[in-house]
């Protein structure tokens, strides 16, 4: 029997779907059908468990799992022996208090003495205790956003992305207590076999996020300002530079970081480049 690498990803809610896509856009072939828990790879020694989020660390921790994607919230929150092996920069969100709009705040001491709802007492009783705030945490799970409303809680502690949950539950943000993404966990006595294979798989996995924070470029620039060009596109090593039919000037290929994109864009044609191309880059491995 082929020995299998197995991991568990979230059954549903919001890190599902990206779990699943960074999983095939690695080359990895499985059936992820409607009500499944476990599935195949038909292309790469992996087993793929689908479990409740708040389960994983703990299957991890026990070995039932090899490795596992779970946000850093849960991983924080459950507090298990295990280890992260990669960030996966999806599923970026924070883990925030928050109090009424209509209520004056100037600083977390003036939550002293107050109720906090929240589903992550673990980690808010850590922050509260750095922060030298006595708080009572009221543990509720779900809906966390309607407490202050129903006279449970003077504030909350919950999840936030875009914030229009809080805004619309009359909610302010107030205090960052967590920033959280997708992360890897792993096992923390996985045997040597099942780390070749884990390290095939974080090969995959950061070509993929290398060719996400990049963009291949390519234009045409006079040879007069070539030199300035260049310098402008160091690439992964140095640009491509390629003579065109039309004398004085030259194609050159190049890879940019998405961060610094669209200032290096401007001074390009500045510098009179023309016929500027950007492509997407699926995967890029140096």
């Amino acid at each position: 029997m082929k020995q299998k690498l197995k991991i568990a990803i979230q059954k549903s809610g919001r890190l599902n779907d990206d779990s699943i896509r960074i999983l095939k856009e690695c080359g990895i072939g499985f059936n992820d059908g409607m009500n499944k828990l476990k599935a195949e790879a038909m292309n790469f020694p992996l087993e793929v468990f689908f479990l409740r989020d708040d389960d994983i660390p703990q299957y991890v921790e026990d070995g039932v799992a090899d490795i596992g994607i779970v946000g850093e919230n849960v991983l924080l929150e459950k507090n298990k022996d295990v280890k992260i092996v990669d960030r996966l920069g999806f599923g970026k969100c924070r883990l925030s208090i928050a109090v009424p709009k209509g209520r004056k705040y100037k600083s977390i001491t003036e939550l002293e003495g107050q109720r906090i709802a929240t589903s992550y007492p673990g980690i808010l009783s850590r922050f509260l205790k750095k922060q030298k705030v006595n708080a009572e945490i009221h543990e509720i799970s779900g809906s966390v956003e309607i407490a202050p409303g129903i006279g449970l809680a003077d504030a909350i502690c919950d999840l936030v992305s875009s914030g229009s949950t809080l805004f619309m539950n009359g909610l302010k943000e107030t205090e960052v207590v967590l920033k959280s993404e997708a992360v890897m966990i792993a096992n923390t006595q996985l045997a040597e076999w099942k780390t070749v294979l884990l390290e095939k798989l974080l090969f995959r996995i950061n070509a993929l996020k290398r060719a996400g924070n990049n963009k291949y470029i390519l234009m045409n620039a006079p040879d007069t300002n070539l030199e300035k060009i260049i310098k402008l596109l160091p690439g992964m090593r140095s640009p491509t530079v390629l003579p065109l039919s039309e004398e004085g000037w030259s194609s050159v290929h190049s890879v940019v970081n998405e961060n610094e994109f669209w200032e290096i864009i401007e001074q390009l044609k500045n510098l009179g480049a023309e016929g500027i191309l950007v492509i997407p880059i699926e995967k890029m491995i140096v």
